[in-house]
């Protein structure tokens, strides 16, 4: 789904899950409606696509990653998955090798990446939690990619700002979660 329309055909492409998929909230207001919003004002040479899928796994991802980087030929890749390998309790190694895998693809065709960190809940054990949420920082570092530390920041605590399943933030949230990663897109454009 192309959001906006940028002057000079550079697309960032959103490739996630629920959270960036405006799950359970008007598809309007999540928080990629809303990157493109300012890209609008503030950066109108870019435009998005958000190829993001609810129920995404890495597994998934490094399927469907191809076609889409064929399709759109991304400027900028914002890699948003992982979080459904956690919270289905897949191995950790596998999750990496799959982000890996997209990080690779989506320079070969000539994009830049921002990875989107995530973490779990700690009822998958002290050290699944932290295996899981060191991930994305390792992988950032070893691969030399910009990174998001946490999607989640500065409202995880905050069950207000999420929806009654308490996984997917909900409308107030989203500007949020915007920041969180234009603070890392930034720097990418």
């Amino acid at each position: 789904m192309c959001l906006s329309s940028g002057a000079w055909g550079q697309t960032i492409l959103v490739f996630g899950d629920s959270l960036s998929a405006a799950y359970g909230i008007a598809a309007q207001r999540g928080w990629v409606v809303l990157l493109a919003e300012r890209l609008q004002r503030e950066r109108p040479d870019y435009s998005v696509v958000n190829a993001s899928i609810s129920g995404e796994t890495t597994a998934g991802g490094v399927s469907r990653l191809p076609r889409a980087l064929a399709r759109h030929r991304p400027a900028v890749v914002i890699l948003e998955l992982g979080a459904n390998d956690g919270l289905r309790g897949l191995p950790v190694p596998e999750m990496k090798k799959n982000l890996a895998a997209m990080i690779g693809m989506s320079r070969k065709a000539g994009a830049k990446v921002l990875l989107v960190g995530m973490r779990v809940p700690p009822n998958y054990g002290p050290e699944y939690t932290r295996e899981f949420a060191a991930a994305f920082a390792e992988l950032a570092r070893a691969r030399k990619t910009a990174l998001v530390p946490f999607l989640l920041e500065g409202l995880a605590e905050d069950l207000r700002l999420f929806q009654p399943d308490r996984i997917h933030p909900t409308e107030n949230a989203q500007p949020i979660l915007l920041e969180n990663v234009w603070k890392a897109l930034r720097p990418l454009l």
